[in-house]
């Protein structure tokens, strides 16, 4: 297949433009802590999740992201801490961020509200050696020619409710509070970072003992682009076996929207479980990929019983 060259560059243009600078997942039920701080020790089980995401396949440059998270919630259940490290690649721009969370937890009549915090720090890289880069007139000297890279700090924080019985839970986060210089060129600023705003929620259904509908929405919005939205409804049978639909709203203004995605997942033992969800494009770029792929693995050190009647939320 032919490789698009110039898509590097187009894919940089797009990464310090004032717009979406963070990685959407699809199975962001299942990786809420990257949304939201306050999340942070909201199940009652210590529990770690790596993700994997690939994003339009066989579209060279296209963005791709490997996450692991670490949470758990201490103390009472009145404080929750938890840790994470994230990769995120786009064309010839690589982001790796090492990220804190905590979380205050006060319990009510019917729930939790916890508020977070996650101070963080990133590491922004350009490779303008990559060989795919072929500019259009040689020995350009505004052109680098090395790589280029910078370190940044900053900070998110949320506010997260979770209903006893595992029967709702909504919240809203917002990252990027400081609006570092992200650019690395020796020609003054010309792109900072810009706040992300999350808000999320879902109810769960349980018509019998065996089944379980958990309808869940995501809003997403950058500053100076234009508002995001994920639909999803997922089903747990029998505690195993999970399936789920999703709608990503985006995408060309004329067209449906931007994916329609398909889940699936396994409580394989007691304390691992694992998911696999493909995303179907229905923009116009569809015509330029063979959609998305992302894998999820999530390990409970500590399973909940099945007699735990009142557990803060479900990580679905």
């Amino acid at each position: 297949m032919r490789k698009n060259y110039l898509f590097p560059l187009a894919m940089l243009c797009c990464f310090t433009a004032s717009a979406q600078q963070e990685q959407m997942y699809t199975q962001f039920s299942f990786n809420k802590i990257a949304y939201n701080p306050g999340y942070t020790g909201s199940f009652s089980s210590p529990t770690l999740t790596a993700v994997y995401r690939q994003q339009w396949i066989g579209l060279d440059g296209a963005p791709n992201a490997q996450v692991l998270t670490y949470n758990q919630a201490l103390w009472n259940d009145r404080v929750g801490l938890g840790g994470g490290i994230s990769r995120q690649q786009i064309g010839i721009n690589t982001s790796l961020t090492i990220d804190f969370s905590y979380a205050y937890r006060v319990k009510t009549n019917r729930g939790h509200v916890c508020v977070g915090l996650q101070p963080s720090v990133r590491n922004l890289r350009q490779n303008w050696a990559d060989p795919r880069i072929k500019p259009l007139q040689q020995n350009d000297n505004s052109i680098p020619t090395e790589v280029k890279s910078k370190f940044l700090t900053n900070l998110s924080a949320g506010i997260y409710y979770a209903a006893y019985h595992n029967k709702w839970y909504a919240g809203i986060g917002v990252h990027r509070l400081i609006r570092n210089n992200i650019d690395l060129s020796e020609y003054g600023i010309l792109a900072r970072e810009v706040q992300h705003f999350n808000a999320m929620g879902g109810i769960t259904y349980r018509p019998n003992k065996d089944l379980e509908v958990t309808p869940q929405a995501l809003f997403r919005y950058a500053v100076g682009a234009p508002i995001d939205a994920e639909l999803n409804v997922s089903v747990l049978l029998r505690k195993k076996f999970y399936g789920g639909i999703a709608y990503r709203v985006g995408g060309d203004k004329k067209q449906l929207g931007e994916s329609v995605d398909v889940m699936l997942g396994l409580q394989a033992t007691d304390n691992l479980f694992f998911c696999f969800s493909y995303d179907i494009g229905i923009s116009k770029l569809r015509h330029y990929n063979s959609g998305s792929m992302e894998a999820t693995i999530r390990w409970w050190f500590v399973p909940p019983a099945d007699n735990i009647e009142v557990e803060p939320d479900r990580p679905f």
